[in-house]
Parts: structure tokens; C-alpha cells; sequence
């Protein structure tokens, strides 16, 4: 079986359609799949049910399908960096479902094994909890969280096989291996394409039985999503110059 394509929009065709839901990995703007978002982009579908960590920035990740209004619903932890996503939430033009981080991890992980729901103790007492059930175990309360399962998984790995197998980098190593297994249909663009058996089994995070297609995307700009520096010590002043010998 053939899986990998030629570029992000071969590598889509005949998995967009409106309405659907999309799982896309990556923390910020850290081991986001921005070309495959771009290519979700170009095709125009539209009434998108978006499961990410964040909405990224202006601009940049899924902020571009924010701008084309493509996305209906945003299941979501962190939108703090996004001003057209607070825009549209703000306006009622967005329709978005709040997560404990933690939570939303969670979800994505029992969708992907399978677990409808499960029972958990952090947002009872608050509106996490409203119309939800609660019940109670072993004296405390605690409120049941659906499992989350999509159509479509988009994903960003550091390296990945002709079979499939994915290897993620660091904190890129984030959302995205949990999302690959709660979809439908997984795929993932990659920085390095390799054959099978050069990525060491030990390294493996994604096994390739998860993931239907993949595009080498080998240079991509890494941007930050916010530059934070320290200050530069002040230079010693010179030493005092001794006379003259």
C-alpha cells in the first residue's frame, strides 16, 4: 500500500469535505503540520470542527482558517495568543468547547483506545462540570468527559518511514501521537523521509499501522510564537591603565 504523496494536497485529496471534524497536532506554533493546514486551506471546505491545543497565531497554523472562516467549532485548551479567535468567540461567530489541558489530552488518548468516557475530578464544582453527569467514587466527586474521535488526523513528525512509522522531536512530541490513533484516517507530514528500518524500533512513537498517508516536507520555517530574551549583561569596564614602563 502506497503511502507517501507527492505534496500536502495529493496528499488530502478525497478526505476534505465540509462539516467534518480534524484532529491537528502541535503545542503553540511547536511540531504543528502547517503545510498540510495550508492545504485544508486551498481546498475551501468550510464548517470545520477543529480538536487543537490552540488556534496558534494571526496568521500562521490554523489562525489561516480562522481568517477563510472555515472553522465552525474549536475544541480547544489555550486560545490566548489568537486575536481573530477571540474576535470571532467574542462576536458569536465561533462556537468553541473549553478543556482542562490535561482533560483534553485525555479525551484524544481514550478516543484513540477506544474509551467512550471516562471520569475525572478536575473541573468539578466549576463550569466545566455544567451538564455533565457527576458521580461520585470512593467519597469524592468526579465528572465524566467524553472521548474524542475524528475524521481526519493531521500530524507533525520529525522523521518518518515509507511504512509510516513516525518519530517526533522534542516538544513537538506533544499532541500529536495521541491524535494520530484517534482518527480515521492519520496524516503526517515529515522533515525526514527514510526506509523502513532506519528509524530504531525503540524510537518509533506512531506506529505505522496508524498512519494511512505521508508528505516529506523537508524546509519549513520554524517560527516562535513568542521571543523571549534576556537581557545582555553590561560590559565590565576597562581596566585601569597602568603608567607606562
Amino acid at each position: 500500500m502506497k503511502k507517501v504523496y507527492a505534496d500536502p494536497v495529493s496528499a488530502l485529496a478525497g478526505l476534505l469535505r465540509d462539516d467534518m471534524t480534524i484532529m491537528c497536532g502541535g503545542f503553540g506554533l511547536c511540531g504543528i503540520p502547517d503545510e498540510l493546514i495550508e492545504a485544508v486551506r486551498a481546498s475551501g471546505v468550510k464548517g470545520l470542527t477543529v480538536v487543537s491545543n490552540n488556534a496558534g497565531i494571526d496568521g500562521v497554523g490554523l489562525g489561516k482558517l480562522l481568517e477563510t472562516r472555515q472553522v465552525a467549532k474549536m475544541i480547544s485548551s489555550y486560545v490566548g495568543e489568537n486575536k481573530e479567535f477571540a474576535r470571532q468567540y467574542l462576536a458569536g461567530e465561533l462556537e468553541i468547547e473549553f478543556n482542562p489541558q490535561g482533560t483534553l489530552a485525555e479525551r484524544i488518548r481514550a478516543g484513540g483506545a477506544g474509551i467512550p468516557a471516562f471520569f475525572t475530578k478536575t473541573g468539578v464544582g466549576t463550569k466545566v462540570a455544567e451538564g455533565k453527569e457527576v458521580r461520585e467514587f470512593d467519597g469524592e466527586s468526579y465528572v465524566m468527559e467524553r472521548g474524542l474521535f475524528a475524521d481526519l488526523a493531521l500530524v507533525h513528525a520529525y522523521k518518518g518511514d515509507t511504512e509510516g512509522n513516525l518519530a517526533y522531536r522534542l516538544t513537538a512530541r506533544n499532541f500529536n501521537p495521541m491524535m494520530a490513533t484517534a482518527a480515521k484516517v492519520t496524516v503526517a507530514q515529515v522533515e525526514h523521509l527514510v526506509e523502513p528500518g532506519q528509524i530504531d524500533a525503540e524510537n518509533i512513537h506512531t506506529p505505522g499501522i496508524f498512519v494511512k498517508r505521508i508528505v516529506h516536507v523537508p524546509v519549513r520555517e520554524k517560527r516562535i510564537e513568542q521571543r523571549t530574551t534576556r537581557k545582555r549583561a553590561e560590559a565590565a569596564p576597562a581596566a585601569a591603565g597602568g603608567g607606562a614602563v
